[in-house]
């Protein structure tokens, strides 16, 4: 049991901070309130002069698939040899002892949200993971997010002289394997348990029927403002849920985006206009976004921008223009929605795990300091 004393809270859900104390038991937060006591046998941290946080939540990244210090070899995020592999999972690739992961928790970063990348048209499923542990099992927040699908200029490079050179056949491929998936769901109802009439085990097919059932959304890798349109056309034409990943060109259009009414994560940004669907890269977007009534993540995509900059960028999304607790929301309780585990992480409430982080400073600036991180209760 652990209580936290005189800390000020800042807590994602209410716009000022306010200072209180946070009773944690259990890996949970308990109770948040002034004047707490602590039962017999407790640890006692006093807080006074320091900030409390809940722990930071990056909603799109590929640590443990592509880590800190590695070359080609010890790369794991993408499937060179298919360009449609949605039976792949984060956790059969992601590596506990990446220092990437002890680099996230040490500035505070607790959950993320990791899994392949966007060469492929269909990469396989995202998994959102604590930053502690030595078993990704032991890890888990939850198995399986989302499944990752990719537009734009990555899947045309990666597989220009095998399958796929242009947008329109990115567009095809992705509507081919929801058509199959779609087919093949139906040939396994009207089985109805029938071995004889019941389709042969389709493990792609198998791995995109949680898509269809709007259990988990499509992860839709978009830069430019047509790639955006595409993914939604096609999420709106199979009728599954989507979010939306990257959105660079996301603050030109800002109203159309507010009506989709879907979450977004925006980044890297962090980083220079490496291709040209990236030249309107801005650290306004996720601010202009926000204003507008969207839900906004602010993301590193990590290794693009390292884990532990992750309330760095919120901060230059700060000095751009974009509201403060906007910003902090869009590194906890909106990145945690957006990952699908805001019932659990992204927010100081009672109930939630008890994912802590206590500094002196403010995280969006350069000069403040960690002092101290908690994982589900744990000092880490």
């Amino acid at each position: 049991m652990l209580l936290i004393k005189n800390g000020l809270i800042h807590d994602a859900v209410e716009r000022e901070p306010y200072r209180a104390d946070i009773l944690v038991d259990g890996g949970k937060i308990r109770s948040i309130g002034e004047g707490l006591t602590a039962p017999g046998g407790a640890e006692v941290l006093d807080a006074a002069g320091l900030d409390v946080w809940p722990g930071f939540v990056d909603a799109h990244t590929h640590i443990g698939l592509d880590g800190s210090g590695i070359g080609f070899e010890g790369r794991d995020y993408n499937e060179m040899n298919d360009i449609c592999c949605p039976q792949l999972r984060a956790i059969d690739g992601i590596n506990p002892m990446d220092p990437s992961l002890k680099a996230a928790r040490d500035a505070g970063v607790t959950t993320v949200c990791t899994g392949p990348g966007s060469a492929n048209v269909l990469g396989g499923t995202f998994t959102a993971i604590k930053t502690a542990g030595r078993r990704v099992d032991d890890m888990i927040v939850k198995a399986e997010v989302a499944m990752k699908c990719a537009f734009g200029e990555n899947p045309k490079r990666c597989y220009r002289d095998k399958c796929d050179s242009t947008r329109m056949s990115t567009a095809a491929i992705l509507r081919r394997a929801l058509f199959d998936a779609r087919d093949y769901r139906a040939r396994k109802d009207a089985a109805n348990g029938d071995i004889s009439k019941t389709p042969k085990f389709d493990m792609k097919m198998e791995a995109l029927i949680p898509v269809l059932e709007r259990k988990i959304p499509l992860k839709a890798h978009a830069h430019q403002a047509n790639d955006i349109f595409t993914a939604l056309r096609i999420a709106h034409e199979f009728d599954v849920m989507i979010t939306l990943e990257h959105v660079t060109e996301g603050h030109l259009i800002a109203e159309e985006l507010a009506a989709e009414h879907v979450p977004l994560a925006v980044g890297p940004t962090l980083t220079h206009a490496s291709k040209f669907e990236l030249q309107n890269k801005s650290w306004e977007t996720p601010g202009v976004l926000a204003r507008a009534g969207c839900d906004v993540s602010i993301i590193t995509d990590n290794s693009v921008i390292p884990q532990q900059y992750l309330p760095l960028c919120a901060g230059m999304a700060v000095k751009a223009g974009m509201d403060p607790f906007d910003a902090l929301r869009a590194i906890t309780i909106n990145a945690a929605k957006h990952a699908g585990v805001a019932d659990r992480v992204g927010s100081l409430e009672p109930g939630k795990d008890a994912d802590i982080v206590l500094t002196d400073g403010c995280p969006f600036e350069v000069f403040h300091e960690v002092k101290y991180v908690f994982i589900d209760g744990k000092r880490v």
